[in-house]
């Protein structure tokens, strides 16, 4: 029995969180057990088990690990098929591109303003240093800078976010109030993909440094490098912003001395002279700066 999309979304779900719970609650909207029961489906239809499994953690199996990038590519292409059909039919939809959490009160303020039009989010792997603009993923991106510097995008800064450091709970730092960047330099870090090119150098605050980074690990998405984290192999630079939305009992944020803050912009592609664009983004800006 062939596989659903929606099988394949849960189980990137899953796959990214590695939390059954998490992927339930937060990312899918259903009940956990509904998620176990396709997910056992979905490992019946590819004849493997897809997770290991306990009462404490979830992990891919090496057959899981084989599914990963391809269920997401399956995914992303038929979205892109969805769309090509949609302009066709002159349907009014927009995809918002984001690679961590939006939270701060974006989403309903900027789906209530415009009701006329249906409003996609979708998350981008943080290998695509375009959020989802350069390949027409997404029509606009809540994007982290810096973006690739080949004049094709546009943005504006919507927030100013100072950098703080994820550390499992154990750390040897974390029961400081506030970290100095010079107590992290040698530490090792998990790394956003190379393809993300200039953002993996600033969430390394390679500029800052004096040596190369130690790179314990490379992770695709926020999910992934908190995971990482929280086994203890490895900690990671974050917005002010993401250390409240991704907090968790085995991990501990703080502040950041001596690096310059994060910026957060709304992006669009520099041709995209849609109106319903401009006017996207002009919602974005109007809720986040007022």
């Amino acid at each position: 029995m062939d596989a659903h999309i929606r099988d394949l979304r849960y189980f990137v779900a899953v796959a990214e969180e590695l939390s059954f719970t998490r992927a339930a609650a937060e990312r899918l909207y259903i009940s956990q057990p509904s998620l176990s029961r396709q997910i056992r489906q979905l490992e019946l239809s590819m004849r493997a088990k897809l997770f290991e499994r306990d009462r404490r953690t979830v992990a891919l199996t090496a057959a899981g690990a084989a599914l990963l990038p391809r269920a997401r590519q399956i995914i992303e292409q038929w979205e892109g098929a969805q769309r090509a059909v949609a302009a066709a039919r002159g349907d009014r939809i927009l995809v918002v591109g984001f690679q961590t959490r939006i939270g701060r009160g974006l989403v309903p303020s900027i789906t209530s303003a415009l009701p006329d039009w249906e409003l996609r989010f979708r998350q981008v792997p943080w290998r695509d240093p375009t959020v989802g603009l350069g390949d027409g993923q997404a029509d606009v991106a809540i994007a982290w800078l810096p973006l690739p510097g080949d004049g094709e995008y546009d943005w504006t800064v919507v927030s100013t976010e100072d950098r703080w450091v994820a550390l499992p709970t154990g750390h040897r730092l974390a029961a400081h109030a506030k970290v100095d960047f010079a107590e992290l330099a040698e530490e090792p870090f998990v790394a956003l993909p190379v393809s993300a090119g200039p953002m993996r150098d600033f969430w390394l605050a390679v500029d800052q440094r004096s040596a190369p980074a130690v790179v314990r690990a490379e992770a695709e998405t926020a999910e992934e490098a908190f995971e990482l984290v929280a086994s203890g192999r490895a900690v990671v630079l974050v917005s002010a912003g993401n250390a409240d939305l991704y907090r968790r009992d085995d991990v501990v944020c703080r502040p950041v001395a001596g690096l310059p803050p994060s910026e957060l912009a709304i992006a669009w592609r520099r041709g995209d002279r849609r109106p319903a664009v401009r006017a996207l983004v002009s919602e974005f800006i109007r809720c986040m700066c007022g």
